[in-house]
């Protein structure tokens, strides 16, 4: 299995999240649901990265699977 991870797209993800709500990132991508864990990081060193949401709003998850501020967008897609 490859070490790095597939690049889902190159772009955030926009998502409104809830404060106090749990979401799990893709870190592999692979799933299906990006940009969120389906389980298709099994059987490969990936696991999903758990995301807490201190507020209400919209946040911009990382398509790329580079960013260096997992699981948030850090504009490493930009020099991709």
């Amino acid at each position: 299995m490859s070490d790095a991870p597939r690049i889902a797209q190159k772009a955030p993800y926009p998502v409104e999240v809830a404060a106090g709500k749990n979401y799990f990132w893709c870190a592999c991508g692979r799933s299906a649901r990006q940009p969120f864990c389906d389980g298709s990081h099994k059987g490969t060193d990936f696991a999903p990265i758990r995301y807490t949401a201190e507020r209400d709003g919209k946040v911009f998850f990382c398509g790329c699977k580079a960013t260096g501020n997992s699981p948030m967008c850090d504009g490493t897609h930009s020099r991709l």
